[in-house]
């Protein structure tokens, strides 16, 4: 298993009139993954042209921990279940840093 860091880049098109609701839930969610052993780091950013529009940046030390934030309990609670219905579009990029 590779053990190199994984960065992952989430690009979220949040439903007309549901960014509120997906801005509550990620203060959780956020919060949560943060904390997981492994996470590097989890930020949320917002386009400055289309406020429906957020990046997730996430850094993960491995695939290991990467699989871990994916089956846990408030990823699958709160991200599967609560937040993707609530977008229009999402597009996830895993990555390796090369330099």
């Amino acid at each position: 298993m590779n053990e190199q860091a994984i960065y992952v880049y989430a690009k979220w098109q949040v439903k007309e009139g549901k960014l509120d609701a997906v801005l509550q839930i990620m203060k959780e969610a956020a919060q949560k993954s943060a904390e997981e052993q492994g996470n590097l780091f989890y930020k949320i950013h917002q386009s400055k042209t289309d406020e429906n529009t957020l990046i997730l940046f996430e850094g993960y030390e491995n695939e290991s921990a990467v699989e871990f934030h994916r089956n846990s309990e408030h990823y699958q609670n709160l991200v599967v279940k609560q937040i993707i219905p609530l977008l229009e579009n999402r597009e996830v990029i895993l990555m390796n840093p090369i330099i």
